[in-house]
């Protein structure tokens, strides 16, 4: 078949580097277009030294350069606020659009200004854009032209909560506490001190409180995908490695016994996603470089309420499930193509 032109805005952060990785081994789709506003005018390899030629020799358009009528799909990696206006534009010329920001990842402006402290610059495109959690939207993700590419803590988060909550198994009459730690790549490209080898090295260190701006994606999508309200308690922590990413959820309800079966039956046709025996707690280490997330629960003792303990722990590569690999996932969605092309299913090892 014809290879299908992409563009990516933003190619030259973390996530667009993945995406030009993923996408250059892609079987049916073909990077032709490279936006990276302020690194405009320079090829691709000067800016990521591990591209191979010719890609390197590819020249780096304006993130606002005119997309030529051949491209048929765009993935904009900019931050947030900045991704809004491109993907107006890019729905404008007829393409259909992965957005990795999280413009469009809220039903409501008004949630969006609440998580983001800023006024959205399209609301009106809000009801077309249809949140890409993968497993759990598929048929949603095939007939739209606009995806909404999950945050990186959310994904960790909505796969293993979503089936429970269907299953109306967990309390939640408590906020439901969050624990969660992230390499360094998942704070961007963009250098920052609290980032210096210095200054992250040896430490561990909590952030993005009182309330983290991914505590409303979580209760948003979880209350309309998981069929229950809920509200969480969100903690994120960075750790001195660069990718990767564990949550730790802890939830208290009943028969607690059936939780494993019962997200070992949501995704038993999910190839990216996988519950662990039990006994067998996942690691960043083991999702690093794929596009998986690993599922493990362990019991605790029954409260004095009678209601069961349980600790389940997510992990992914937060570059990969994420991010660019969940968008590589949404986009084969949108095409028709089976969800696995071009991914990586397993981890790098060591």
């Amino acid at each position: 078949m014809q290879l299908i032109n992409v563009a990516i805005l933003g190619a030259t952060g973390y996530t667009g580097a993945e995406l030009i990785r993923l996408l250059d081994a892609h079987p049916y789709f073909h990077v032709s277009h490279l936006g990276a506003h302020s690194q405009a005018g320079r090829t691709l390899g000067e800016v990521l030294p591990g591209i191979q030629e010719p890609l390197a020799r590819q020249r780096l358009q304006a993130a606002d350069a005119p997309l030529a009528d051949d491209i048929e799909l765009v993935f904009t990696a900019l931050p947030h606020t900045a991704a809004a206006n491109a993907v107006a534009s890019a729905l404008a010329a007829g393409k259909k659009v992965v957005d990795l920001s999280a413009d469009f990842r809220h039903q409501q402006a008004a949630t969006y200004a609440e998580a983001y402290g800023v006024a959205h610059a399209h609301p009106e495109l809000l009801a077309q854009a249809v949140y890409g959690l993968s497993e759990w939207q598929a048929a949603h993700i095939a007939a739209t032209s606009l995806v909404a590419n999950p945050g990186c803590y959310p994904t960790s988060v909505l796969l293993p909560l979503i089936p429970l909550l269907r299953a109306a198994v967990v309390d939640t009459t408590q906020r439901i506490i969050i624990d969660a730690k992230s390499g360094a790549s998942g704070a961007g490209r963009t250098p920052k001190t609290g980032l210096l080898y210095g200054e992250i090295n040896e430490g561990l260190s909590a952030y993005g409180l009182p309330r983290h701006r991914h505590a409303w994606e979580m209760e948003e999508w979880a209350t309309a995908l998981g069929k229950t309200a809920v509200e969480v308690r969100f903690v994120p922590h960075i750790l001195p490695m660069t990718r990767g990413m564990l949550s730790t959820i802890h939830l208290r309800g009943h028969d607690a016994g059936q939780w494993r079966g019962l997200l070992q039956q949501a995704y038993a046709d999910a190839p990216f996603v996988r519950v662990l025996d039990e006994g067998v707690l996942p690691s960043t280490k083991g999702v690093a470089g794929s596009n998986r997330c690993d599922i493990g629960l362990a019991y605790g003792a029954s409260g004095r309420d009678g209601l069961d303990e349980v600790t389940v722990i997510s992990c992914i590569d937060n570059l990969l499930k994420g991010a660019s690999g969940q968008a590589v996932q949404n986009a084969n969605l949108m095409f028709g193509f089976d969800a696995t092309t071009g991914l990586p299913l397993h981890a790098q090892w060591p």
